[in-house]
């Protein structure tokens, strides 16, 4: 796939941003499926305890499995950059330096997963029933740590390849797996927890392979062979490290605000738990999608700094912006109108469902705040920026923290989502004062 020569900003339209968003749009919007289909499938069986432990043992795979999301923005910005600027020897080497990364992480999550797996569960303090499904579920899914790294990796890179329709088959191959061995191993061999979580590891890895071969393209396009000079040079190593690092912290503040999220919801209660783990896939649901315009500021912007085309960034970023908030308050009316419809699809126990209706309508008002969040990230990543996104993470976890402390004994499960809102709300405004010195810092185009 070619690219634009620099200089070419009258590209940037609104179809250009559509060509990019949309693939990782539907791409991203069946992200939270993998975790969905466990909850649909779990919620119909008898007792809140099964989908509670699912939404748990979820909860502490996910921190570990979110805090290595550095790989996938970190490559992202990176592999854009040398593709912005033709430079095909650093293009490659920035996937075997995410993918060598992806093998190594993987690995030691899963021969460390018995101390997380009892970390994790002392950490959230759910009842004994649903701590013994979570630790079903957790043991299980560990397995898949490699490959649900690995495809941070090849998501990253591809994005910055502007390759993202391989992205969309690739999360396609892997959403359509799970479904059908998720149902298969819970209804047909009624393997309950155990069979959900078997189903998603397959998923993964199938999801993998299917991943890499999609990769082959791209790779042969471009010019020169893999140097394993270019992958251990001493400055990009240096970089590259210093630029992950930054971003683990900033995904490590997220993930632990969204674990301690899912920690208060378990203290309220069996049934405030699983409502509240039903409420949040169907925010996900939203996130992921409005992510697929940060997706495409992200490629636009990062292939722009290697054009050194500062008026290119700054107009896809506006288009982005543009599509991206019209998109999210289009979700909040389907949730809006369609919300209950979803709860009830995901669970038939009376229990989970009377509190998801009480709490419904944050998950409504939530995704037109958010999206400043997730655009101003993706923003931020595509430029390698990772200091910003590391500093205003961490003001929005303090803010959170403080929030969390006190809302929630005052305005109970109702201050627990108000506490969330501040900290999407956090996130955008601190990006977006970051914004101007980013533009600033790209040279304008040479005519």
């Amino acid at each position: 796939m070619s690219h634009d020569p620099a200089g070419a900003s009258p590209r940037i339209s609104h179809a250009r941003v559509w060509q990019l968003a949309l693939p990782i749009i539907v791409s991203n919007a069946t992200v939270p499926l993998l975790g969905a289909v466990d909850t649909a499938v779990i919620g119909h069986l008898p007792g809140a305890h099964y989908l509670g432990g699912v939404a748990v043992g979820a909860t502490i795979f996910n921190f570990l499995y979110w805090s290595s999301n550095f790989l996938r923005f970190g490559t992202s910005g990176f592999a854009a950059q040398a593709f912005g600027a033709q430079d095909g020897e650093e293009t490659r080497a920035s996937l075997a330096r995410a993918l060598l990364l992806a093998l190594g992480i993987g690995l030691a999550i899963l021969l460390l997963s018995q101390p997380i797996l009892w970390l994790g569960l002392w950490a959230i303090d759910a009842s004994a029933e649903v701590e013994t499904q979570a630790a079903l579920y957790f043991q299980i899914r560990a397995l898949s740590a490699p490959a649900a790294l690995g495809h941070f990796a090849l998501n990253g890179w591809l994005i910055g390849m502007h390759r993202t329709r391989a992205v969309l088959l690739m999360q396609l191959a892997t959403n359509g797996s799970n479904a059908g061995l998720t149902l298969l191993f819970v209804l047909g061999f009624g393997w309950q927890v155990p069979g959900a979580a078997l189903g998603t590891v397959l998923a993964e890895y199938l999801g993998l392979a299917y991943g890499l071969h999609l990769c082959r393209p791209a790779v042969a396009a471009l010019p020169g062979r893999l140097s394993w000079g270019a992958v251990l040079r001493a400055d990009r190593l240096l970089r590259t490290s210093r630029v992950n690092f930054d971003i683990f912290l900033r995904t490590l503040c997220l993930v632990v605000a969204f674990s301690l999220f899912t920690a208060e919801g378990a203290r309220a209660g069996d049934a405030t738990l699983a409502a509240n783990a039903i409420l949040m896939q169907l925010l996900h649901i939203a996130t992921y999608a409005l992510d697929g315009f940060a997706s495409a500021a992200e490629a636009l912007v990062g292939a722009a700094i290697g054009q050194r085309d500062r008026a290119a960034a700054g107009r896809a970023v506006r288009l982005a912006a543009l599509w991206g908030l019209g998109t999210a308050c289009g979700f909040s009316l389907l949730l809006g109108l369609g919300g209950m419809l979803a709860v009830q699809l995901f669970t038939s126990v009376a229990e989970v469902r009377e509190p998801a209706a009480v709490y419904l309508p944050w998950v409504v008002v939530l995704p037109p705040l958010g999206v400043w969040a997730y655009l101003f990230d993706g923003v931020f990543a595509g430029a390698s920026r990772s200091a910003d996104m590391r500093n205003t993470m961490a003001l929005a976890l303090a803010i959170f923290l403080a929030a969390l402390y006190g809302l929630p004994d005052w305005l109970g499960n109702h201050g627990l989502w108000l506490a969330l809102a501040l900290f999407l709300g956090v996130r955008g405004l601190g990006l977006a004062v970051r914004f101007p010195a980013l533009l600033r810092a790209i040279p304008p185009a040479t005519s």
